[in-house]
């Protein structure tokens, strides 16, 4: 019998992850990463970080085929194709497709001061309303570091691209993007709804530049034989599903409506919340995209909130203070051992750089009210989850101050939110339910595939999405949390100078 299947990829910046699901069940078939270690990242000079394009595409090709080869059916059928891919990059090829300079990656930045000076001169506010961010370290405002420092490779330019319009390019030979990929450059005008012809002119970037816009859902062209042939499959195959990391992660929840959250726990953190308006942080703590189901007449966004030291911190604790001597398992154990508040000792999880969500300020990770005679390691454990916790419900009042409504999260079963201890803390202080789910990057990637060609709707498309827990708020719990964050949030504001 032949199968068929859809194929999601998830381009990161550490590996490439493909999977195969079933196109009539929905059920996962098969998952693999290449490569095995993480993919280098290159950095020639401080804040510099860049990798080159065509390393995608060769994991990607090499994740296919260690797919395909786990299949364990005699024929199978690929139905479409859908891509996932690190945000906020620039790809630069020639009128050949030929790429002229490495990619200048999401964590670069090197258009910091670019970006910060746009957007004083643009005026702020007029760009918090028109493009709901500022153009900062975005994707327009490294093009025109290109433009400002590497003339040549600007003048050789026939187009710009993200990281996923890259890989659709590779796969289908059309050069093309989609209005979710533009708003996460600064490149859309959410207010005029069209290209943000005011970024443009202020970096004297010209618009054939931009790749021809397709949907997030849709045609994206079909695979040529050249790419199927890297790939060991069949040429033909509809490329019918693009999104950035963080919207493609709302997606593999089914996270698509106003009131719905995703949240990850990993490296770092991040909340992504969905709204159907126009909306932005007048502090600028927040970013707000086009999410994937955006349309001129449908105007869900995406709003998304970055904490940079969550999981950093907890594997920093793991190898520096322990020295390794625990698993993970073992250190929830620990910390299970713990009431709420850790008896006094508060973690404040902000190690890893200056933090968006704090206005840009550097406050550095540190405790507070550590008593020798009193704490052992499970409260120190205890205290760096409860930390994290309070950082994601210190973020989501920022966007309740947008008059953002929530009444459910959804994360994946991994990272931190393996955690027992770190689900009770986070059902607890934020007091909203939580749902848990077996899912990634490459599996949503696929689903929106389905939905691209049509063989699923979108509620038909998370058929084979298992819910593996469902936490709900305990009222005597959220007042013990509650009183804890609020003495964790007091101190916050006095370190960040803030009544």
């Amino acid at each position: 019998m032949n199968k068929k299947f859809l194929l999601g990829l998830d381009i990161g910046s550490s590996s490439v992850k493909a999977s195969y699901i079933d196109a009539i069940t929905g059920e996962l078939i098969a998952s693999a990463n290449s490569p095995e270690t993480e993919m280098k990242i290159e950095s020639s000079k401080s804040g510099w970080a860049e990798q080159h394009p065509e390393t995608w595409w060769h994991h990607t090709v090499e994740a296919v085929k260690k797919i395909t080869s786990k299949v364990n059916v005699s024929t199978f059928e690929v139905l479409g194709i859908g891509i996932s891919y690190q945000m906020h990059g620039l790809v630069l090829v020639d009128a050949d497709q030929k790429v002229l300079y490495p990619s200048i990656i999401w964590c670069d930045s090197r258009a910091v001061e670019t970006g910060n000076k746009a957007f004083k001169e643009l005026g702020e506010e007029f760009c918090l309303e028109h493009f709901l961010n500022s153009p900062a370290n975005f994707t327009a405002s490294k093009l025109r570091w290109v433009k400002e420092n590497l003339p040549d490779i600007y003048s050789r330019t026939y187009k710009f691209m993200l990281p996923g319009d890259y890989i659709a390019m590779k796969l289908t030979g059309r050069i093309t993007t989609t209005i979710s990929g533009l708003s996460e450059g600064i490149f859309w005008n959410f207010k005029n709804e069209r290209i943000a012809n005011e970024v443009l002119h202020y970096y004297k970037i010209h618009e054939n530049l931009i790749p021809d816009i397709v949907p997030n859902f849709g045609d994206q062209g079909v695979v040529n034989k050249k790419a199927a042939d890297e790939l060991g499959l069949k040429h033909g195959i509809p490329v019918a599903y693009r999104a950035g990391d963080q919207p493609n992660n709302a997606l593999s929840l089914n996270v698509l409506n106003p009131g719905e959250i995703a949240a990850t726990a990993g490296t770092s953190g991040v909340i992504y919340g969905v709204d159907n308006k126009n909306i932005f942080d007048p502090q600028n703590r927040v970013n707000t995209f086009a999410h994937v189901n955006y349309t001129k007449s449908k105007h869900n966004v995406g709003v998304l909130l970055c904490i940079n030291g969550t999981g950093i911190q907890y594997s920093w604790i793991k190898q520096q203070l322990f020295e390794n001597k625990y698993s993970y398992n073992e250190m929830n154990t620990f910390a299970s051992a713990v009431s709420p508040g850790s008896q006094g000792l508060m973690c404040f999880p902000f190690g890893n750089g200056a933090e968006r969500v704090l206005t840009n300020k550097r406050i550095d990770a540190h405790f507070s009210g550590i008593d020798f005679n009193l704490h052992k390691k499970e409260h120190v454990i205890n205290a760096a989850q409860e930390g994290i916790v309070f950082t994601f419900r210190y973020g989501l009042e920022v966007m309740k101050s947008m008059n953002m409504k929530f009444n459910v999260v959804r994360a994946g079963n991994s990272n931190l939110f393996q955690s027992p201890v770190f689900r009770k803390a986070f059902v607890n202080t934020c007091n909203v339910a939580l749902e848990l789910y077996n899912t990634d990057g490459s599996q949503g990637a696929a689903r929106g595939a389905g939905i691209g060609t049509g063989l699923f709707s979108e509620v038909a498309a998370f058929k084979g999405l298992k819910l593996v827990e469902e936490l709900l708020p305990d009222p005597e719990l959220v007042n013990q949390y509650d009183s804890v964050y609020k003495k964790w949030e007091e101190i916050l504001r006095s370190k960040l100078n803030v009544n």
